[in-house]
């Protein structure tokens, strides 16, 4: 199984004036617009850090997911949430050759922790053996960081700060803040990852 990210947050998207005020708080911090590419480098690794504990996504995006068998026929539970859109369901047999499954044999059905692809009627297509298929999706709140719910923002804001403040120390060093963990919790433990919980 390999989840792609297909497209990328754009710097447009990142609270990176927001991130300015939180880190004016504290001591140090020189209001200086030639650091902003700092700033998004710890703003991206904070997102991707939560992204990857609680297997939501905050910002919207494209993912393509291939997989060999599907685990239910009667239904896949995606690897990510929230899904706002399938695109594509594609067979793809053991030469390469891909065939699109007919959008109307299969929907998504919507779920903020456990969105899954279902067949309407019988069961989601036969994998070739030895081939693939690949779903492509949209995933995560919103386009915008407005989009996204509050506590999971201020644990991003949060997380980048923490991030900063430590910019100069060996990154196994860079344990995950307590007050993170807290505000991420009641996303974390509700977590799929390729159809199966994971704590």
């Amino acid at each position: 199984m390999m989840l792609i990210e297909v497209t990328h947050v754009s710097q447009a998207a990142l609270p990176v004036e927001q991130f300015k005020e939180h880190l004016r708080l504290g001591k140090g911090f020189a209001d200086d617009a030639t650091q902003d590419g700092l700033l998004e480098t710890h703003l991206r690794a904070a997102l991707a850090a939560i992204e990857a504990r609680t297997g939501k996504i905050l910002i919207a995006r494209e993912f393509s997911w291939v997989l060999h068998q599907w685990r239910d026929p009667a239904g896949q539970v995606l690897p990510v949430s929230p899904v706002t859109d399938v695109a594509s369901v594609v067979l793809i047999d053991r030469h390469g050759a891909e065939r699109t499954v007919d959008p109307d044999s299969w929907f998504l059905e919507p779920d903020q922790h456990r969105p899954t692809v279902r067949p309407l009627g019988g069961d989601l297509p036969l994998v070739p053996q030895g081939g693939q298929v690949r779903v492509v999706m949209t995933a995560g709140y919103g386009p915008d960081w407005t989009d996204l719910p509050r506590d999971l923002a201020q644990a991003v804001i949060i997380l980048a700060g923490h991030y900063y403040d430590n910019r100069f120390a060996a990154a196994t060093a860079v344990a995950m803040p307590e007050m993170v963990r807290a505000l991420i919790e009641s996303y974390r433990h509700l977590r799929l990852f390729m159809g199966g919980a994971h704590g």
